[in-house]
């Protein structure tokens, strides 16, 4: 039996697309301002345990500092601009903490789908530690964040230390044994590249219990293609284009 699911179809990615710098504050706020009211991040940890928001292993292309961001401090990365690679209007962005983006998000009656992204290396302390901070962040609260992940090894850290939030596996290719996984995890649903949908892969995953969501879906056709899929979830960076009310 497939679980219940309060989470709306349209997630938007990283807080507004590319319309914004990417996992930052800013680009959240102006998600909602198109209509969002579920986004996608990225958590990640740094030297001494923060999670904090960033996509990429590196620092490089989303601030001005260098090198591995799970190197530093928090004290260090709290002082990088997160918004100039962007655009000269969000010069000075800061990297937000995983705490800021839940404190925002509960105020406002948003959901949240956090992808945890460890430095590689680090899977299953980050899946851990952000489960410890997404449990104490959201408790009480009536609608929990999504975990996702490529990595099962995260998946299986947030278990340990955060089992009711539910979770879900993330796939660019169906690689051997994946539906196994996701059933070991207790997943609630996978993620797949949009592309890799097809009827039967639909077929198979329901009948797993699971949900069926998407990434990163920025064409009409792509969307209309998996809503007649019956999928249930699309990520999208075109929050601009995209209403999130349509059905």
């Amino acid at each position: 039996m497939t679980t219940p699911w309060p989470y709306p179809r349209w997630i938007a990615h990283r807080g507004a697309g590319k319309l914004a710098p990417e996992n930052t504050l800013a680009a959240f706020r102006l998600g909602a301002q198109h209509g969002y009211r579920m986004f996608e991040c990225d958590a990640k940890l740094s030297s001494d345990g923060v999670p904090f928001l960033m996509h990429d292993a590196t620092l490089n292309r989303t601030t001005n500092g260098r090198g591995t961001g799970g190197d530093l401090p928090w004290s260090q990365l709290a002082q990088l601009d997160a918004g100039s690679w962007h655009s000269r209007s969000h010069a000075g962005e800061p990297l937000p903490t995983l705490e800021n983006l839940a404190r925002y998000c509960i105020a406002n009656g948003f959901l949240l789908n956090i992808e945890i992204k460890p430095t590689p290396g680090t899977e299953a302390t980050t899946g851990k530690v952000v489960g410890e901070h997404a449990a104490r962040l959201w408790q009480g609260q009536a609608v929990p964040p999504l975990f996702s992940s490529f990595q099962p090894g995260a998946l299986e850290g947030a278990k340990a230390t955060a089992p009711h939030i539910p979770r879900a596996l993330l796939l660019d290719t169906l690689w051997e044994g994946w539906a196994d996984v996701a059933q070991r995890l207790g997943c609630v649903a996978i993620v797949c590249n949009h592309a890799l949908w097809d009827t039967a892969l639909v077929a198979q995953v329901k009948g797993l219990g699971m949900r069926t969501l998407s990434y990163t879906v920025n064409d009409d056709w792509a969307a209309q293609r998996l809503i007649a899929l019956g999928t249930d979830g699309i990520i999208t960076d075109r929050v601009d284009f995209f209403s999130p009310a349509t059905a």
